[in-house]
């Protein structure tokens, strides 16, 4: 058996082209300047670039939040009208041009509203005891520690804590001899995903071995109820595991017909049709293809795309009112930031500058856009696939789809 070959590992520039020469790479698109990127990933070797569209404008009326002390709660301030291009990168033939045509067809209706409705964060820690006895007592405890744990972090009592991470409340689900603990956080303008796992890492490993009046067997930073990059009812029905938000327009009936090319009526049909085989599926959101126009938001912007999961979680309605139809659409766990992690990359502080979002105090303003992006899509591809046959839909995939 051939030895193996010491693969290098610093993402200095040697090293960079040192993996590039063994993969057979010199020469091809990944060399170039990948100095601004050497923070951002191990093993750095090249950069995949992708194709960005910029549509818009949106049109929205949107709020202006902040989180109120001591207990987080979150408080709107004020409301402002604004027009924002949104960056979508993506290689998927039709989705820039479906999106615009939503968000025109919400302009010319009177434009988009946007809500904030929650913010948190959660790390599902859980700790096993020898019994249901010991579990149960251990969750009466934890579940009036908040204050305490909260004060304990603020005093820094070990290395690494983050300060910008602050524990809101504690919720446990006792199953036998586990104890599932939620720690709620808020982050700021970041996800914060690495904050409240060193924190919540302390609470477990320093806080509950001395203060717990019945010491558990195991502790485990994760039990797997968070929601963290998965799907969760849990969060689809609360919210928890990000921004909770909604964007709702109210389209009138001409500009459905002229710019969406379809009719209130079959709008419904469709939306009576999609709603009944969402639930005879199972399926953990109510909604078209909220992935598509967040995902590519994400890449855009430097967010994490493993969250497109949990944050393309979605609850679409449509109503008939008497201006037109309202629609609207519920992301309930949408983990976006506007500080930290590849946020901080150069391309993805200028997609993000575009919409006004870059920096701190902007991640409330992100996830409205967000919202509304998602739901201009979600407006625009009903359209299509509300006409007679889904002939719309299907020529465009027809036309746009690439290799046949």
């Amino acid at each position: 058996m051939a030895s193996r070959i010491r693969w290098p590992r610093r993402n200095d520039s040697a090293s960079i082209r040192a993996r590039q020469e063994r993969l057979g790479l010199e020469g091809t698109v990944v060399e170039q300047d990948l100095e601004p990127y050497a923070k951002a990933t191990e093993a750095l070797t090249g950069v995949a670039p992708v194709p960005v569209a910029v549509v818009g404008p949106l049109e929205l009326e949107l709020g202006e939040y902040e989180l109120e002390e001591p207990d987080g709660a979150l408080v709107e301030r004020s409301r402002s009208q604004d027009s924002v291009y949104v960056p979508l990168a993506n290689t998927e033939g039709g989705l820039s041009i479906s999106l615009a045509r939503g968000a025109r067809a919400a302009s010319e209706s009177g434009g988009f509203r946007t809500f904030v409705l929650r913010d948190r964060i959660t790390r599902a820690s859980a700790f096993l005891f020898a019994n249901a006895a010991e579990s149960a007592a251990f969750a009466t405890w934890i579940a009036n520690q908040p204050a305490e744990m909260s004060a304990w972090l603020e005093s820094g009592p070990v290395e690494g804590l983050s300060r910008h991470a602050k524990l809101r409340e504690v919720e446990t689900h006792v199953v036998g001899p586990m104890c599932h603990v939620l720690y709620a956080y808020t982050t700021g303008d970041a996800v914060g995903m690495n904050m409240i796992t060193r924190n919540s890492y302390a609470l477990n490993q320093a806080f509950v071995p001395e203060h717990a009046p019945v010491k558990p067997k195991r502790a485990y930073l994760e039990g797997n109820m968070g929601g963290d990059k998965k799907i969760s009812h849990r969060y689809f029905e609360g919210g928890g595991h990000g921004k909770t938000v909604i964007a709702e327009c109210t389209l009138t009936e001409d500009a459905i017909q002229r710019v969406l090319k379809t009719s209130i009526d079959e709008l419904l049909d469709l939306t009576f049709v999609g709603t009944h085989g969402a639930v005879a599926s199972g399926m953990q959101s109510v909604a078209f293809t909220p992935a598509t126009a967040i995902a590519a938001m994400f890449i855009a912007t430097g967010q994490d795309v493993g969250m497109v999961g949990t944050s393309s979680m979605a609850h679409g309605t449509a109503l008939r009112v008497d201006a037109g139809l309202n629609v609207s659409i519920r992301l309930p766990s949408l983990e976006v930031a506007t500080i930290g992690g590849g946020t901080t990359l150069p391309y993805a502080r200028s997609w993000l500058a575009l919409m006004g979002c870059e920096g701190p105090g902007k991640v409330y303003r992100f996830a409205q856009i967000v919202a509304a992006a998602t739901l201009s899509l979600e407006i625009s591809a009903s359209a299509a696939m509300a006409t007679a046959g889904s002939e719309n839909f299907y020529k465009a995939h027809f036309e746009r789809g690439g290799l046949r």
